[in-house]
């Protein structure tokens, strides 16, 4: 049983409106709380927000049974862990021992001594885990929403002035060649048989089962030391050894295949399930053993497409943005567009697209959102095509050509309001690292579904952080503007 959030008023818990925000802090946990605790404020958006959160977590579900962590909770833990860029460990500390956020969650007690509530670690994953990409998609679109209404004050009819860029969102993944993961293939295939030993201690056959993991790594790290090597006869060197490590994980495979029958699939334990993953990862072993022994030793050029980059994360690309560092980055390309108030108001996840290719897309959810006055780009985002169908909807289209433009083109981007909102462009820029200093660098989570929604959590916790900047910014003002007025009221 869940619910959105039911705090009793009694004598001992501090009531969330009641949170205490300091705010000559400049530290990013005191900004985003002072986001959460405005919109919590606010009914017209605090609904919004419960309605949202309802719709995926407790849609459904009965309305019975031992009571779950409430709605409000989920939703300032998760910004919280990525507004920070906080491990669940740490996120664990400050949820026990952090009076803003514990008040911020409802859960403070005050002076009278009510016992302190607890939230486990555990407790804290199973949560943040409800939340899904397409909830985060809405949740950030009431928070836009609310910031352009309530904070910024955005005329209804002043139109966006929107800039939109890509950069690449890093997978968990070591740097990927076809023997190192080989060996992460044999190495987890032989892990699985650990854990069926473990089930079912009576199958024979792997007494030497230590020395099969011993063997395959040492040929891996023969491979690595030749390869990354010179010395005399490199060539011939790297092709012997490399046929032996495809030999010994060859016949790993052949005996895995025969023990795979031998696995007992009943009763209560999960030899069912290990017998899945080692389906699994012989199926990658053969794939691996395939492209090292055509690449190293038939002399073969593996198609790109045939790559694997992780076989802990398939959904990794391999994307080169012809940056002299990094040179080659492995994740997902994420491409986002902010407005004149530095928010992200559209972000999307690229599924190996261009940029030129994602255009369209995102001006049909934007244009049906939003009146625009100016829309700038970089040179990736170009077609004529993407140019031409934007600049009937679009007020200003900024969008450079790649290679030597014409004579028309030269003229155009000579002009002096093209050129002002090309240098503004550059702000995305800064956008984009700040949100990297959000968490959005390198996603620990596993798996594509966790990884979309690592990144929507990311994008929210950004967009509060620049509204708490810009409400700490206005309460410091009207701070000095009432002690401005008192010192001329002494004077008088």
């Amino acid at each position: 049983m869940r619910k959105r959030f039911e705090q009793q008023y009694s004598l001992g818990r501090v009531a969330i409106e009641d949170t205490k925000i300091r705010i000559n802090s400049r530290a990013a946990a005191y900004r985003i709380a002072s986001a959460l605790l405005e919109i919590y404020k606010t009914p017209e958006y605090n609904e919004q927000v419960f309605a949202i959160l309802e719709s995926y977590i407790t849609k459904g579900k009965k309305q019975t049974g031992r009571r779950g962590m409430d709605l409000w909770q989920i939703f300032v833990l998760s910004q919280y862990r990525l507004g920070l860029s906080l491990s669940y460990d740490e996120l664990d500390y400050l949820v026990n021992e952090d009076k803003t956020l514990r008040s911020l969650l409802g859960i403070q007690s005050n002076e009278f001594g009510i016992p302190q509530q607890q939230i486990s670690y555990q407790n804290l994953i199973d949560n943040l885990n409800l939340i899904t990409d397409e909830m985060m998609k809405q949740l950030n679109a009431v928070i836009v929403s609310f910031a352009n209404g309530e904070v910024f004050k955005k005329k209804p009819a002043a139109g966006c002035i929107l800039k939109t860029d890509s950069y690449v969102v890093e997978s968990n993944v070591h740097f990927p060649t076809d023997y190192n993961l080989l060996w992460d293939c044999s190495r987890k295939s032989i892990d699985m048989v650990e854990k069926i030993l473990e089930c079912t201690a009576q199958l024979p056959g792997w007494r030497k089962l230590k020395d099969w993991r011993k063997r395959i790594k040492n040929g891996s790290r023969q491979i690595g030391q030749i390869s990354g090597k010179g010395g005399p006869n490199k060539d011939d060197r790297l092709k012997e050894c490399v046929g032996i490590y495809v030999k010994t994980t060859s016949e790993l495979v052949n005996k895995l295949i025969d023990f795979l029958p031998l696995i007992p699939i009943g009763g209560d334990n999960l030899c069912w399930y290990y017998k899945l993953q080692l389906e699994e990862y012989i199926t990658l072993t053969i794939k691996h053993i395939d492209l090292l022994e055509r690449r190293v030793i038939k002399g073969e050029k593996i198609p790109h497409e045939e790559k694997m980059f992780s076989i802990f994360e398939q959904y990794t690309e391999w994307i080169t943005k012809g940056k002299q560092h990094p040179s080659v980055e492995l994740g997902k390309k994420l491409c986002v567009t902010t407005d004149q108030n530095n928010l992200i108001v559209d972000y999307r996840i690229m599924d190996h697209q261009a940029d030129s290719q994602i255009v369209m897309e995102i001006a049909a959810e934007l244009l049906s959102k939003y009146k625009i006055a100016s829309w700038s780009f970089d040179k990736g985002f170009y077609h004529q095509d993407n140019k031409a169908i934007l600049a009937n909807l679009v007020g200003k289209v900024i969008m450079p050509k790649k290679g030597k433009p014409n004579k028309k083109e030269k003229e155009e981007e000579g002009q002096p309001g093209f050129k002002k909102l090309r240098n503004k462009h550059s702000a995305i820029e800064s956008n984009i690292n700040e949100l990297e200093h959000r968490g959005l660098n390198r996603c620990p989570d596993r798996g594509l579904k966790h990884f979309t929604r690592y990144i929507g959590v990311g994008v929210c916790a950004y967009n509060l952080y620049k509204i708490g900047t810009k409400l700490r910014e206005m309460k410091i003002a009207e701070q000095i503007r009432l002690r401005k007025e008192e010192r001329q009221m002494l004077v008088a």
